[in-house]
C-alpha cells in the first residue's frame, strides 16, 4: 500500500485499488479502523473515479448505473410532484421555483430537485437536547457552494464538518463547474461532472445509498 501512494501510472494504481478492496471493505467495518481510509488509500483524494470504481465491485454494474440512468425520467419527476404536496416553506419554493425559471442566485434545477429529496426524509435529531433539524438546515449539510477562487483549505477550515457533503464549486450557484465529495475534511474529485452522477457517489460515501428508494 505504501508503494501505491507514489505510483504514476493510473492504470496499476487502479488495478492495486481493486486488489485491495477487500481489505478496505473491512476497514469501514471496524470502529477503529473506518476513519483511517484516506490516510491509509490517499488516490482517493487525487484520482477521480476510484469510489466509483469500489462501488461497482460491491454492488455490480447494474446498481452503480441505476440511480443515474433513472433520475431524468423516473426520480426526478417524482420527487417534484411529492414536493409540491408539502407543507410550503420559503426553502421548498425556491427550490421548487428552480425547475420553472432560471435564477442567478440560487441552484440549478438539477440540483434543486436533488436538494428536494431532503425535504422527502424524515427529520435527523442535531444531538442531545437540541430537537429535530429543519429540512433547509439538512439541506445545508448535504451540498455546499464555493465560490471559484476560493481557498479550499480556507473554505473547509470555516465549515468545519466532519460528516460526508457535496461541495459544488462555480462562478455562481446556478453554473457549478467541479464537484467535491468532501469527506473527513478532505475533497475527493468526482469522476463524473454532474450534479447527479456526484450526488450518487456521496450516496456510496456515506453509506446511505440510493435515497430514492423512499419513493
Amino acid at each position: 500500500m505504501s508503494m501505491m501512494k507514489h505510483l504514476a501510472d493510473l492504470v496499476v494504481v487502479k488495478e492495486k485499488m481493486k486488489a485491495t478492496f477487500k481489505y478496505r471493505q473491512q476497514m469501514l467495518h471496524s470502529p477503529d479502523q473506518s476513519s483511517l481510509i484516506l490516510d491509509h488509500f490517499p488516490r482517493f483524494l487525487d484520482i477521480p473515479g476510484l469510489i466509483d470504481q469500489d462501488f461497482t465491485m460491491l454492488f455490480g454494474k447494474d446498481l452503480s448505473g441505476k440511480f443515474i440512468a433513472k433520475w431524468p425520467t423516473f426520480y426526478k419527476p417524482r420527487v417534484i410532484t411529492i414536493s409540491k404536496s408539502l407543507h410550503q416553506s420559503t426553502h421548498l419554493d425556491d427550490l421548487l421555483s428552480a425547475q420553472e425559471e432560471s435564477n442567478d442566485c440560487g441552484w440549478d434545477s438539477v440540483v434543486a430537485a436533488i436538494l428536494l429529496l431532503v425535504h422527502l426524509l424524515p427529520p435527523t435529531a442535531k444531538g442531545k437536547r437540541h430537537g429535530k433539524i429543519s429540512a433547509s438546515e439538512a439541506a445545508d449539510h448535504v451540498i455546499k457552494f464555493m465560490k471559484v477562487g476560493t481557498s479550499m483549505a480556507t473554505f473547509l477550515g470555516r465549515i468545519g464538518s466532519a460528516q460526508p457533503f457535496l461541495l459544488c464549486v462555480g462562478e455562481k450557484r446556478s453554473s457549478i463547474q467541479k464537484f467535491y465529495i468532501v469527506l473527513d475534511q478532505k475533497p475527493i474529485p468526482c469522476v463524473a461532472q454532474t450534479a447527479v452522477a456526484a450526488f450518487d457517489e456521496l450516496s456510496f460515501d456515506e453509506g446511505a445509498l440510493h435515497v430514492c428508494c423512499v419513493l
